[in-house]
């Protein structure tokens, strides 16, 4: 898979976002794109072939995997990577949209058509919001999935066409665990960053609004 749309997107949001947002950026960038794409991506490229039971009976290994990993956790990680990225689009087509409206008339319309005020402002806390709601969904879908966070060595399947309770094992399942832990911990870290940044605009424009109200009495 070419991960260059969603680093250049990461690239591009970076430009329109406040000191905590930036962060945000850092971490899917260094911490969870590059995580996957270097290492993560192999651990389970072939986890299919090497789940094993202690039966040959044909059927049994294939629907006793569709079982225990109903979708796979590298592809489920990378859905996730993608979709709690894509709200992002919102501010660049944002900024967009009001670097063509300069454009079209032809005159300054904007301080700064980048900076985060009225409806960017809407559109940037829309985005947070959703993204935030992104990265708790998908973690439920994995602990409902799974069955929790873990990845157990051994599994005992007794679905047909399995004549009884076989035992199946799953290849290098310490080494998926650490990447199933850290995948958790840097989706909490981002749900509370996005929560931080989404907690500081809101009190910085509140103050910025009441301000503006009380030099208006006063005049």
């Amino acid at each position: 898979m070419s991960w260059a749309f969603l680093r250049d997107l990461l690239s591009g949001v970076n430009k329109y976002s406040t000191g905590i947002g930036r962060i945000w950026v850092a971490i899917v960038f260094m911490f969870r794109l590059l995580v996957y794409v270097a290492a993560a991506e192999n651990i389970w490229k072939h986890e299919h072939d090497e789940f094993e039971c202690n039966i040959k009976q044909p059927g049994c290994e294939n629907v006793c995997f569709d079982h225990f990993f109903p979708v796979s956790h590298i592809r489920l990680w990378a859905l996730q990577l993608i979709m709690v990225s894509t709200p992002s689009l919102l501010v660049v087509f944002h900024v967009a949209y009001r670097e063509n409206r300069e454009k079209h008339h032809n005159q300054k319309l904007y301080r700064n058509p980048g900076k985060i005020d009225g409806g960017l402002l809407c559109t940037y806390l829309i985005s947070l919001i959703l993204k935030t709601g992104l990265e708790i969904v998908f973690l439920v879908l994995f602990y409902k999935l799974y069955n929790g966070f873990k990845i157990p060595s051994l599994v005992k399947c007794d679905i047909k066409p399995c004549p009884d309770t076989v035992d199946c094992y799953i290849s290098k399942p310490t080494e998926k665990m650490i990447f199933l832990y850290f995948l958790v911990a840097t989706s909490c870290l981002c749900i509370i960053l996005n929560l931080s940044e989404l907690s500081y605009l809101i009190f910085k424009y509140s103050i910025k609004c009441y301000l503006k109200r009380h030099v208006k009495k006063q005049q």
